[in-house]
C-alpha cells in the first residue's frame, strides 16, 4: 500500500539558516522551533482576524457632545 503525500513546501535558503542558527541557540531541533513560531503567527492571524470581525458587527457608538 502506498504511503500518504503530504505537502511540504520548501523555505527559502535564508529562512533555513536562521531557524538552523535559531533552534541551534535554544538547543531545540528546528521542527519543533518551526512548529512553535508557524503556530504562533496563525493564532496571531486568527485572534487579529477575529478581533476585526467582532469589531465590524458592532453598531458605532454615538458620541453625545458634553
Amino acid at each position: 500500500m502506498p504511503k500518504a503525500k503530504w505537502y511540504s513546501p520548501q523555505l527559502r535558503r535564508d529562512l533555513v539558516k536562521r531557524l538552523y542558527f535559531r533552534a541551534k541557540s535554544e538547543r531545540i531541533p528546528m521542527t519543533c522551533l518551526a512548529d512553535r513560531l508557524i503556530e504562533q503567527a496563525l493564532d496571531q492571524i486568527t485572534h487579529n482576524h477575529e478581533f476585526a470581525l467582532r469589531a465590524a458587527e458592532e453598531p458605532p457608538t454615538a458620541t453625545v457632545p458634553g
